[in-house]
């Protein structure tokens, strides 16, 4: 395993990540970094990728994306990700937190390992089936 520094996205990070996550406009990147919502790893000075969140039913936090760079896959830098924002999570009171992943994706297993078991799932317009999943944290 590779050692990964892990910390809360700054104003300087939105730029490489504006251009690696398509899946959120630039306008809400922005004010997810300024809420402190988004996390992002490193090794060494290179970004090697990153996690963002939001509340689901404004009291459990919904890891909506854990994304990490191909040549960093399999290293540890998903798992000190997720880690951290789960002792942080822990940190601020909250007892849950939930994900959801494409029932075909291979992500699935990894948040088995990590202690997540599926709660439930459907079918977003025009897609497979998604798996939500839930773990307690404390």
């Amino acid at each position: 395993m590779q050692d990964f520094t892990v910390r809360a996205a700054v104003y300087s990070d939105i730029g490489a990540l504006e251009k690696l996550d398509k899946h959120i406009r630039t306008d809400e990147l922005f004010r997810a970094v300024e809420a402190g919502r988004v996390y992002a790893a490193f090794s060494g000075n290179e970004l090697c990728g990153w996690l963002r969140y939001n509340l689901f039913w404004d009291n459990t936090p919904f890891l909506n994306m854990l994304f990490v760079l191909e040549p960093f896959r399999g290293r540890g830098a998903g798992s000190a990700l997720l880690s951290r924002w789960e002792e942080d999570m822990r940190k601020a009171g909250f007892f849950a937190a939930m994900t959801s992943t494409a029932a075909a994706e291979t992500a699935q297993h990894f948040y088995a390992k990590n202690g997540y078991t599926v709660c439930g799932g459907f079918f977003p317009e025009g897609e497979g089936y998604e798996l939500l999943l839930s773990k307690k944290l404390k």
